[in-house]
Formats: structure tokens, sequence, C-alpha cells
């Protein structure tokens, strides 16, 4: 096995999962940029290629079987896994207005997803004797920021759907970290921050902080030490709580 690490960024055609696949790049990685859309994904690699970044386009959609078992396939090596596919739902539904079709959509992506995909590539993780897997959760995912009358999040609008995925993806990774921590492959959750991002364009303030800013705490878990935490949840500060 070489020295040179494979990563492998889901949802990576544009914002902070772009800026993640940047980030791994500059690190010296190879770097599999994933997006459901083929067109999209061969520009954005072709655009880091030019920044002179060894990065190449894969077609995954983290909700289809088929090109997940493809992607996977297609692969010899894999040392990082970022899970960055991400679907917000509807902005305007409480919880006592969510239909369960939007519940189980934003799931599908932001959790189920992660499952299948995680799952998918675990062999060749196995293999790497410095695998890193990075789950791209949010601060919203905080049950203790929601239920604190001094945090901002406490005067946010309940909702059902972006939330709540994030918090179980969080308990997710914390069943991963419990389960792979004997084979040396750390797991850790990471808060990117709200971002000036197509994910955030819809929200009614500004947004000021950059997709690059919100990679940057998903790149330093996807590289960290041998001695590095797992099971963990961490934004730029450090520690987020559950």
């Amino acid at each position: 096995m070489t020295d040179k690490r494979t990563a492998l960024v889901t949802g990576a055609n544009k914002g902070i999962g772009y800026e993640a696949a940047a980030g791994l790049a500059r690190a010296g990685m190879t770097v599999l940029l994933g997006s459901r859309d083929r067109e999209r994904g061969e520009q954005a690699a072709a655009r880091l290629r030019a920044a002179g970044g060894d990065v190449r386009p894969i077609v995954l959609d983290v909700t289809d079987p088929a090109t997940i078992e493809a992607a996977a396939a297609a692969l010899t090596r894999l040392d990082v896994l970022v899970n960055n596919a991400g679907s917000s739902g509807p902005l305007d539904e409480t919880p006592s207005t969510t239909p369960v079709q939007s519940l189980r959509a934003v799931l599908e992506t932001n959790l189920v997803g992660v499952l299948m995909v995680t799952n998918a590539v675990l062999p060749l993780l196995r293999r790497s004797p410095v695998a890193r897997i990075v789950n791209v959760s949010s601060g919203v995912g905080s049950l203790a920021h929601h239920t604190d009358p001094g945090h901002y999040m406490s005067g946010l609008p309940a909702s059902a759907t972006y939330p709540v995925s994030k918090t179980a993806l969080n308990a997710l990774t914390v069943q991963y970290a419990k389960e792979l921590r004997k084979d040396g492959i750390l797991v850790n959750a990471a808060a990117p921050g709200a971002c000036a991002t197509d994910f955030t364009k819809d929200l009614p303030f500004k947004i000021t902080r950059t997709a690059a800013d919100g990679a940057a705490i998903i790149v330093r878990l996807a590289t960290l030490g041998s001695d590095g935490p797992t099971g963990g949840f961490y934004d730029d500060d450090g520690i987020v709580p559950w």
C-alpha cells in the first residue's frame, strides 16, 4: 500500500462538500468527488484538478443502492470517508404539520444514506491503517443547544426533519465508533456551522461564514493521528454537547 491516502466525499460537487474535497486534496490525498449528477461532478472535479488536486469524479446518490454498490465496486483503496451529502427538508413545517413523507425523505439522505454508504465501503476502510470516517452533522443536532434557554438555538422554530435527522446521525456516529474502535477506525461527527451555501440561501438572515470555513473541521477530523478521538461531536471550538 502506498503512502498516498484516498478519500471519498459524498455530495461534493458544491458547498461544504466541495471545500472538504479541496482541503483533503491539498492535504495530499486522492479525492473521489461524489455527486448525484455526473456532469456537475465532472465539472467540480475539473476545477479542483486545475488547482493542482488529484480529484476524480464518481457518480454517487446516497439514496440509490445501485449507485452506492457501483461506486464501492470501483474502489480499490479507501482511507477516509466523509458522509457529507444532506437534505434540509421543508423549512416551514413544524412537527405538528410535518407530513410523514417529509421526515422519511430527509432521513433517507441524512441517516439511511450514511448507513448504506458506510457499510458498502467498510471492507476497504478496514484494510487501511489510517481509516477515518467523518459524518457531517450540524449544531442543530445538539439536544443540549435546543434545551438551553441561553442558547440561540432554543429560540429557533421547531422542526421534525433536519434537526431530528442530525441528532439521529450523531447517535449513529457513536455506535459506529463503538464497533470500529477495535479496527483502529476513528469515527466522528462534525458541525461545520451555518455557511453561505445553496443549503442556507433561503434563510431569513445573512450568513457570512464561508463553505471553506465550515469544511475546516471536516478536514481536521479526516486527518486525525492515531491518538485522535473517536465517537465525538466537534466544531471549530472543540467538543459540541450532545
